[in-house]
């Protein structure tokens, strides 16, 4: 810079002394300024033809500032080459290591369309990377299911995924979850779960032939023993106590095998498609009374709070096995004299049935396993109550197949919260049936 400003200096002191020489200062003032002025815009232009040869040729050499400049550029340049030689390793390294994932791997961007797919994604979905670049995956993969999950996973939801049939292939099952990043990118992670499909399959069907074959026997025996405790002639002294054991694990396996039956078919289905008006104020108040009953003795303490006028659409038989075994599930563990509180209401969420107690409460490591089959926190004091370890299972698979969710809160010696949750879409009020009837 000091260069620069000598050499203006210069021309300004010989422009000014030559214009004292000839008595035309100012044109001499002016025409020196205007040759360095050439002569600088000569320069700049040089730079210029550099900067868009974009070629790794070294700058020019140029006077003054603008060779510091042009130093400045050649060293961000090599900055910059550096920096995109690593990022290229990177993204070379991280597209080796996603091809070599068991799973499919789908970048999608704005509007899903495909910026980049590993090998996987080619086997499970037929997309060929590159040769599917910029395609929207709605052109390439033309199921309704997947393009609904696509957009309804805009927000990143956890523990979302769904599961589908490979276009590629009829006998495999594909599991599909999605992420978000960045702005509008997501990741689509493609899963083969055939093996474990076919083995959960061969459990359901276990089960529910099991079931079904020891249910006639077990009748059988059910009925026999009855008779046995009913007819006291018959019946030795010394045979009543045994027969009367007998008798109630009989009834508790009966109990047993018809939850194994009833979660079998909620498991048979995903989702609840005969959708009916269903009068939860009225369950809830059947599930009272037969709640009170199964209190007996232990003298429980119920408070029951319900909209009347709020109804939902859904299967009558499965929310009143859902919403009872809860509400059964509060009492049995519920110490004799404890509170229990029933609550059916609404908000701008959908609605919920609340039943809060104050019971003993359960420790946290507790609370992700209470909904998988026959997990019991207490094993001894459940079996006592007669429980088979399935109620909320079976809620949690009813409230799966009306688009809820199962929530459960819980303080160790302060009580527990369980809240059903039902959607929005399902809610309807008693008025609005009685209005469009009338106008019909």
């Amino acid at each position: 810079m000091k260069v620069d400003f000598l050499r203006l200096t210069g021309i300004l002191f010989v422009s000014g002394l030559i214009g004292l020489l000839t008595g035309q200062f100012m044109l001499c003032l002016f025409t020196g300024l205007l040759l360095y002025c050439i002569w600088y815009y000569r320069i700049l232009r040089r730079l210029l033809d550099w900067l868009q040869q974009r070629t790794d040729n070294n700058a020019p050499e140029l006077p003054g500032v603008i060779d510091e400049i042009c130093r400045e550029i050649d060293f961000l340049k090599s900055r910059h080459k550096q920096r995109e030689f690593k990022l290229s390793g990177f993204l070379r390294r991280f597209q080796e290591a996603t091809s070599a994932l068991p799973d499919g791997v789908v970048v999608l961007g704005e509007n899903g369309t495909i910026e980049w797919a590993n090998k996987k994604a080619n086997e499970y979905l037929d997309i060929r990377w590159p040769h599917d670049a910029n395609q929207r995956i709605a052109n390439l993969v033309r199921n309704p299911e997947l393009i609904r999950f696509l957009k309804s996973t805009g927000n990143n939801k956890p523990d979302s995924s769904l599961q589908l049939d490979s276009p590629a292939r009829a006998s495999q099952k594909l599991e599909f979850r999605i992420t978000s990043y960045g702005d509008s990118q997501k990741l689509l992670f493609i899963r083969d779960i055939t093996d474990i499909y076919r083995v959960n399959q061969m459990r359901k069907d276990f089960i529910a032939n099991a079931s079904h074959e020891l249910r006639s026997p077990l009748t059988v025996i059910t009925g026999y023993l009855e008779g046995f405790s009913d007819d006291t002639e018959t019946c030795p002294e010394s045979w009543r106590t045994p027969v009367e054991q007998m008798r109630k694990q009989a009834t508790r396996m009966q109990r047993l095998l018809e939850d194994l039956l009833r979660l079998s078919t909620l498991e048979s289905t995903d989702e609840q498609k005969d959708l009916e008006p269903v009068r939860v104020p009225e369950i809830l108040g059947t599930i009272y009374q037969e709640a009170q009953t199964l209190s007996g003795l232990m003298e429980h303490i119920f408070y029951l709070e319900t909209d009347p006028d709020l109804w939902v659409k859904g299967s009558h038989g499965e929310l009143f096995s859902a919403f009872s075994n809860i509400i059964f599930n509060a009492v049995q563990h519920t110490p004799g004299r404890g509170i229990i509180r029933i609550r059916w209401y609404a908000d701008e969420e959908g609605a919920h049935l609340e039943v809060k107690d104050n019971g003993p409460g359960i420790a946290p490591e507790h609370l992700p396993r209470l909904t998988e089959r026959f997990y019991r926190v207490d094993k001894g004091r459940s079996r006592e109550k007669g429980g088979t370890g399935l109620g909320l299972a079976i809620v949690k698979h009813v409230l799966f197949r009306h688009g809820g969710k199962l929530h459960i809160e819980s303080i160790p010696g302060q009580g527990s919260t369980f809240r059903c949750d039902l959607p929005s879409r399902l809610v309807i009020y008693r008025n609005d049936l009685q209005d469009s009837s009338l106008s019909a």
